[in-house]
């Protein structure tokens, strides 16, 4: 890890909440890398087990915030960062011993590229997971390959701080899905740089999941989208999220998103009809 005094090259922040059962597999995964100039960020955000304690057994940083939300915690390690990188990692995956050093190389071979991320390995309930072709991740200009799912996963992506600096942080007002919003901003404008290696673990299948606890993700990548919707093919995605979502609802009569998403389902395909009648 690097000296106090200086500015390492990579600043790893690692969000956690009551995760204490596989913290330490992550914090150990990052100790472990081979390329060393690091620092380290753990913030845990106002957990109530053995969080705390476990992390006294480290040499890493530590900040302590009341709960607010993984976005809250991400968002407050970049502000902390040192580094000129970052490279975020999820409490409960686990990173290759040569992670760092991949993104490292890749950046150098690649100065112009601000953000990347390698490939990874999926394992739920114990089992090794085949990831669907549409789970692939890319290289290059995937916006609207993007707006479909996410093809970068935080785990698994480094981004140059300068790169926060001008497109901003994780908004803390998304409950879910809020990874998937930032990375429409930076596809927007960038280049994703992708390396094959599996250098990510990525573990699933666990109840505290946030993929776990939400009805109806996609209203929240419907959000994501809409400061793009003068585009045409962005708003050909989110209504056709946006009609899949309201079925979904009247099946479970979900009244709030009912409230929330008839309206701006209406007023996407009043865009739409807009959007035809000039073309």
């Amino acid at each position: 890890m690097e000296s106090p005094t200086t500015s390492p090259t990579f600043s790893v922040v690692i969000p956690t909440y009551n995760r204490a059962h596989t913290l330490p597999r992550a914090i150990e995964s990052v100790l472990a890398q081979s390329f060393k100039d690091f620092e380290l960020i753990v913030v845990d955000d106002g957990s109530t087990d053995e969080t705390p304690k476990i992390l006294e057994r480290y040499p890493i940083r530590v900040i302590h915030q009341p709960n607010r939300g993984v976005s809250a915690a991400r968002n407050r390690g970049i502000e902390a960062a040192r580094g000129h990188i970052i490279a975020l990692l999820d409490s409960d995956d686990e990173w290759k011993p040569h992670k760092l050093q991949n993104h490292y190389d890749f950046f150098e071979v690649n100065p112009d590229y601000k953000i990347h991320q390698t490939e990874e390995i999926w394992i739920k309930d114990g089992k090794f997971l085949n990831k669907k072709r549409k789970h692939q991740k890319k290289s290059g200009d995937i916006f609207y390959d993007s707006l479909h799912l996410c093809l970068i996963s935080p785990s698994a992506v480094a981004i140059k701080k300068e790169l926060f600096e001008e497109v901003g942080l994780f908004r803390e007002d998304f409950k879910v899905c809020e990874d998937y919003e930032l990375w429409l901003r930076i596809t927007r404008k960038y280049l994703v740089g992708y390396s094959p290696q599996p250098l990510v673990i990525k573990y699933g299948g666990h109840l505290d999941q946030l993929s776990c606890k939400y009805f109806g993700m996609d209203r929240w990548r419907i959000k994501g989208m809409l400061p793009y919707i003068d585009d045409p093919k962005v708003l050909e995605v989110a209504l056709k999220k946006c009609e899949i979502l309201l079925k979904g609802a009247r099946k479970h009569k979900n009244r709030e998103i009912l409230e929330e998403f008839e309206p701006l389902c209406n007023e996407l395909a009043q865009k739409r009809k807009s959007f035809c009648a000039n073309s």
